[in-house]
């Protein structure tokens, strides 16, 4: 291979592009170059190698006897080279990049990744967790979900699921809440960067708001969600962050009162480019797994009996209610 380092490879692309064109001018259109430039590196490539590959006639070049047999080499070597780019692209062509908050990313779209495995096997995906905004228009991200009201500029976005706050907390300071009231003797956790209040809350429960003992503040909602987990509070959780701890028990939802944020979760391309089918993949999947989360959400903190029906753009769903609603006030 070291030998290589002696020869130039542009006059060795110049030799290979004539060599199949048969000609200077269909080898310069190829190459973007002049005729000049083409001819240049091919007579620059013959004196690297001390070999003559083409005869000059007045009809045009004529390879060599070794002309011919080192251009059908090279011919082989660069067909090769070509489809090891095209491996690269193929790769580009099937990995799908998807923007995501760590938070969603996290706790709930990394736990159902292996169906979308199981269901696309050949297309790759990349997680890019981050609170950043990416430019769709320029950058390599196929799709974004994000959390707020829709209105992104650049960005083409499609609602998936309206985000509804609510109390959660460990079943053990469930037991200890016979009223809205006693919310009072507990402590907040807080998340200092989030778009969500318990004022919101309140209100939908028609109520006034309480004042909590001071609990653990952090600026991460996983952070949150693990102190809820570990019994040091009540945090004001959403269906996505706080499904699937809702569905094994280790949170409960002690009040059946949801609140609309007035946000949402949505899925966000960009304008300009055109929606690939993997994307058009990933949308139909990910809506599917949206609505079994939901119907399981549902399901683990009870039905419609002993429960307060709160709508949803998704669907109707059911939070189970410790409380008789003539208590809501008290």
């Amino acid at each position: 291979m070291a030998m290589l380092n002696r020869v130039h490879l542009n006059g060795l692309r110049a030799v290979e592009t004539v060599a199949r064109l048969g000609s200077l001018a269909s080898a310069a259109g190829e190459l973007n170059v002049s005729v000049s430039a083409v001819s240049q590196q091919i007579s620059r490539t013959e004196k690297q190698l001390g070999q003559a590959l083409f005869e000059r006639t007045t009809s045009g070049l004529v390879l060599t006897e070794f002309g011919a047999v080192f251009a059908a080499r090279l011919g082989a070597g660069f067909r090769e080279l070509a489809q090891a780019v095209a491996l690269a692209d193929e790769a580009t062509q099937c990995t799908l990049v998807v923007s995501a908050a760590p938070a969603f990313a996290s706790k709930w779209l990394l736990p159902r990744l292996s169906r979308h495995f199981d269901r696309h096997p050949n297309v790759l995906l990349r997680i890019d967790a981050s609170v950043r905004l990416a430019n769709l228009d320029r950058s390599d991200v196929d799709i974004a979900i994000r959390l707020g009201d829709g209105k992104w500029p650049g960005g083409k976005a499609e609602l998936l699921l309206a985000q509804e706050v609510f109390p959660v907390c460990a079943p053990g300071i469930a037991r200890k809440l016979k009223s809205i009231g006693d919310l009072e003797q507990t402590c907040a956790i807080t998340d200092e960067r989030a778009m969500i209040n318990w004022e919101s809350w309140f209100a939908a429960a028609g109520v006034q708001p309480v004042t909590f003992q001071k609990g653990a503040r952090f600026t991460d909602p996983m952070l949150c969600l693990e102190s809820a987990i570990a019994g040091h509070g009540v945090m004001l959780g959403w269906q996505l962050l706080t499904a699937d701890a809702l569905a094994d028990g280790r949170l409960v939802a002690p009040f059946g009162i949801r609140a609309q944020s007035g946000l949402g979760y949505w899925l966000v391309t960009s304008t300009t480019k055109a929606e690939s089918r993997k994307v058009r993949d990933f949308k139909i999947w990910i809506k599917e797994e949206i609505a079994a989360t939901m119907a399981q959400f549902g399901s683990s903190v009870g039905g419609p009996s002993g429960a307060i029906a709160v709508e949803s753009n998704a669907a109707p769903v059911y939070v189970q209610s410790d409380i008789p609603l003539r208590q809501a006030g008290s």
